[in-house]
């Protein structure tokens, strides 16, 4: 009888797995980037750049990524994040001049400033929460707001907002995760390692195409926008080989919201004790010190959706 038991549990922890592991979004994965309705050339004109769109301005006819909005009133803005304003950040002064924070926190920024840029075409409000994707009652009633510096404190305030820039260093002495200079690293069998198994590390691991996270001139990485979020995918992650989510070997898929940059299920409000939410998983992995397996615990597991 106690095998019985024991193979359905066991059947039932697969099941959920699996289920895990092959997540299909209710709606467009793109979500609220398709601009109402202007799609991909909301951000991407596909011809002659911001001037495309209708947006055009001499600092702005780069040629980076086909970029279709006006950018230009924050070239050379230096904005204060997070404890005070402590983060100083100072943009780039042109989209063409091959920083990591022009399309990492520049061009994010020339849509969701709202206090140096004009508002666009943006409702201020999450798009999940509008569409009524986000049914955790818990976050309220209130709208989300999407317009940094223009989130219903006082204007221009970004010390409510996560550090981004060269300031915002990621911590290169979490046990068991080494930089190199250029990416990270795993040692197998440390403390991060386990935290991996145990969830992954998306917003840190070596990319197909690109590393989520900038480096300064002296070799420290920093936070970027596109460090917690991929601006291309609104409600599924996408794991690979280089980046496995509790080892799952890649090429499967969870749920996440804000375009959040791996596993981030703010919908899952009733997980046991005995595992570990996705969005508190999440900022683990930069805030390891705070993780389980930092703190002599590796048997808590994470529950995705």
């Amino acid at each position: 009888m106690k095998r019985a038991v024991l193979v359905v549990m066991l059947v039932f922890a697969f099941a959920g797995f699996m289920m895990a592991q092959n997540w299909s979004s209710p709606v467009d994965v793109l979500g609220a980037h398709n601009n109402g309705g202007r799609g991909c050339a909301g951000c991407h004109a596909p011809h002659s750049g911001s001037f495309g769109s209708g947006h055009g301005g001499g600092a702005d006819a780069g040629s980076y990524a086909l970029w279709g909005q006006d950018a230009s009133p924050l070239y050379g803005q230096t904005i204060a994040f997070g404890d005070g304003g402590k983060y100083t950040e100072l943009l780039p002064s042109s989209i063409t001049s091959g920083s990591q924070e022009v399309g990492g926190i520049l061009l994010c920024l020339s849509c969701h400033d709202g206090n140096v840029t004009p508002s666009n075409m943006m409702r201020n409000q999450s798009y999940e929460q509008l569409i009524g994707l986000l049914t955790n009652t818990a976050y309220g009633s209130q709208p989300i707001p999407t317009l940094l510096g223009h989130d219903g404190t006082a204007a221009g305030n970004y010390t409510n907002d996560h550090p981004v820039g060269q300031l915002a260093n990621i911590s290169t002495t979490m046990p068991g995760l080494v930089f190199n200079g250029t990416k990270f690293t795993l040692t197998a069998g440390s403390q991060y390692a386990q935290f991996v198994a145990n969830y992954g590390y998306p917003a840190l691991a070596p990319g197909k195409w690109s590393q989520p996270f900038g480096v300064t001139a002296g070799g420290k990485p920093y936070v970027l926008c596109t460090t917690c979020h991929n601006q291309h995918v609104m409600t599924v992650y996408t794991s690979s080989a280089s980046s496995p989510i509790a080892n799952d070997g890649g090429g499967k898929y969870y749920a996440t919201y804000f375009f959040v940059n791996g596993p981030y299920n703010p919908n899952i409000n009733n997980v046991a004790n005995t595992n570990a939410p996705s969005t508190t998983q999440f900022c683990r992995q930069c805030h390891f010190g705070e993780a389980n397996e930092a703190n002599n615990t590796n048997n808590i597991t994470t529950v995705f959706q």
